[in-house]
């Protein structure tokens, strides 16, 4: 074998024999620098399993193909038996059933010996964290160390290397056939691992012209930072330490981003870091010119001030609670024969409501499971009963009581109404009971589908209800102090008047709480608006629930009463859980079932080949 090529590399420093004279040179391997990618011994790894989670689902099949510079190696394929049925839905994803794996062994006789076949090399995984994932839980549950091997996600590394106008996704079924695989991905292990070999491949190929030529090169290709977004990493020099909400700003000064964070300083800078690769935020910081701060008491008063900057300035690069005004209601109509309308706004003395909900479609739903409970009358516009009216189709179902014939009276209808408004008020049994019945028929009698429909509304209506009864329990209450400790031996105290945040502060250890909060309530804020009708926002008024529901709160003082109504939707736990559970089901590989991956790194391209462009590996386009 001959020798390695010798480089020449600078050394620092002057010879101590000679002081004054220009650097020294020494020679140093080539493969010093590096251990070079066709040396590389990878072992790609695909799994198959009953679901996509590695804390509550197991492994069914393992696929593995060992590969050295181009050529396979070994390979390795073993189903495995899970200990539990598998699912149909992903029996019909894989073609993997119980009977099948009935006589394959178990993980912990598989294990030991798909370490050896990885032994030493560089694990590979398409959505690594998934495959990756599994295999480290069934480590943990063995009781064998994980072997902490390096890991390259090709998943990853497509997202660098292609471009929307080359593949549309980065599923391993659109680059297979984009690489030429000469296997195709078919949800067996072998097979996609097979063809996640070829995909390695290709994508290898195109790091040459970027002078990405070791493994080191290659394991910290995502982890470059973009020179752009390290000169900016000045913006959080002034950012203190500390609760509180940070406001990105654009080149007019405009509020591009609004985030939150118990400290502040170590949010804004990781923006800069390698570690913060969303394109949209990427995307975001190389429009900022500044980073506002602005220093909040305590965790609950920053996600406040977090929404009500987001409602009020929308920024375009936030996602969630731009739009509080978009929210849906549910209202039944003070008419002598009411019914069910969608509005935007709650009116207090206009009706009984239900929500709110985000979208036109959850509120239809809800209203369509009303519907399947109580004969209301889904016509519009006032009604005058005559005897001489049709009536409508609806009547003729039995799904109306035709009060505009007159079959039913004002009586009648108002206490058929009053099923709906105990519902909302306090107890839904007598609403959804005959719905949970009616789904278990139609599941008996087969008709799976028409079960699955009327569920989920059921699960639309019954979640609206336990919204709108937790809200109505800060609308009723005129004001109401809380306590939590701050981590310190003191407490974070917040003054909450019909659900809104109105003042917020620390008292410090050794400070009189008693004191402090008479000082705290003399610069609270003013409610305004129409009494019994809720001051904040939905999603402000949630904030304050769930941090007054964290363990440790204490209730310091408390105008008016606060209570729930019951039975409330308690009785109905189950039946949400089981819905959950059912949809879950339906996309067990919820997390990456759209080829997405956990990291979206820059994408790179080629600039001049060598050693010499490096920083190119970070530039966009």
């Amino acid at each position: 074998m001959s020798d390695p090529v010798p480089t020449v590399a600078p050394v620092t420093g002057s010879s101590p024999s000679a002081p004054g004279r220009r650097p020294a040179f020494q020679q140093v391997a080539i493969d010093d620098l590096g251990t070079p990618l066709p040396e590389v011994t990878f072992v790609v790894v695909d799994l198959e399993t009953t679901g996509g989670s590695a804390h509550t689902d197991a492994i069914t099949e393992i696929g593995a193909v060992r590969v050295r510079g181009g050529t396979v190696l070994g390979e390795f394929g073993t189903l495995v038996d899970p200990g539990r049925a598998i699912p149909p839905y992903v029996s019909v994803l894989t073609g993997i059933t119980s009977t099948m794996v009935a006589t394959a062994p178990r993980m912990a006789s598989v294990l030991p010996a798909f370490l050896e076949f990885a032994r030493g090399a560089v694990l590979v995984a398409h959505n690594a964290p998934f495959d990756i994932g599994f295999l480290k839980a069934a480590c943990a549950e063995a009781g064998t160390a994980w072997p902490a091997a390096t890991v390259v996600d090709t998943a990853v590394l497509a997202r660098r290397l292609l471009t929307r106008d080359e593949v549309p996704n980065n599923k391993l079924g659109t680059l297979a056939p984009f690489f030429s695989a000469t296997t195709l991905p078919t949800h067996r292990a072998l097979d996609d691992a097979k063809a996640t070999v070829d995909v390695l491949h290709g994508l290898l190929e195109r790091l040459g012209p970027l002078g990405v030529t070791t493994l080191e090169e290659l394991t910290g290709l995502t982890r470059q930072v973009d020179p752009q977004r390290r000169r900016k990493r000045h913006l959080a020099d002034d950012v203190p330490h500390g609760p509180g909400v940070y406001v990105f700003r654009g080149p007019g000064d405009e509020p591009l981003y609004v985030g939150t964070s118990n400290d502040l300083r170590a949010r804004v800078r990781s923006y800069f870091t390698a570690g913060e690769q969303r394109s949209r935020m990427t995307e975001m910081v190389g429009l900022a010119q500044r980073v506002e701060s602005l220093p909040c008491a305590h965790d609950l008063e920053a996600a406040v001030r977090e929404l009500r900057l987001i409602a009020q300035h929308k920024p375009r690069y936030n996602r969630r609670s731009r739009f509080p005004e978009r929210l849906l209601w549910v209202r039944l109509t003070e008419d002598a024969f009411p019914r069910l309308s969608v509005v935007r706004r709650v009116r207090p003395g206009a009706g009984v409501f239900l929500g709110p909900f985000a979208d036109r479609r959850a509120a239809d739903a809800a209203v369509a499971a009303v519907h399947d409970a109580l004969p209301l009358r889904q016509c519009g516009g006032r009604l005058t009963p005559s005897p001489t009216h049709p009536g409508c189709a609806l009547a003729g179902m039995g799904r109306c009581g035709a009060p505009c014939t007159g079959a039913q009276s004002p009586a009648d209808y108002a206490a058929t109404a009053a099923v709906l408004v105990g519902a909302v008020e306090a107890d839904p049994g007598r609403l959804c009971a005959p719905l949970l019945g009616r789904v278990d028929r139609l599941a008996h009698e087969g008709r799976y589908e028409d079960a699955a429909v009327l569920r989920d509304r059921l699960a639309v209506l019954v979640r609206a209800l336990r919204r709108r009864q937790r809200l109505a329990l800060l609308t009723e209450v005129p004001e109401l102090t809380i306590a939590r400790p701050d981590g310190a031996g003191g407490w974070a105290l917040s003054v909450v008047r019909r659900g809104r945040l109105v003042a917020a502060g620390v008292a410090t250890r050794g400070t009189p709480v008693r004191g402090y909060l008479q000082q705290l309530k003399t610069t609270a804020e003013t409610v305004t608006g129409p009494e019994h009708e809720l001051a904040a926002s939905v999603e402000e008024a949630e904030l304050v629930l769930r941090w007054m529901e964290k363990p440790g709160t204490r209730l310091v003082e408390v105008t008016g009463t606060l209570a729930c109504r019951t039975p409330g939707t308690g009785p109905l736990r189950g039946f949400l859980a089981l819905v959950d559970a059912g949809r879950a089901a339906r996309d067990p590989f919820g997390d990456d079932a759209g080829g997405s991956t956990r990291a979206r790194p820059e994408r790179v391209t080629g600039g001049a080949p060598g050693r010499a462009r490096r920083s190119a590996l970070a530039s966009r386009v």
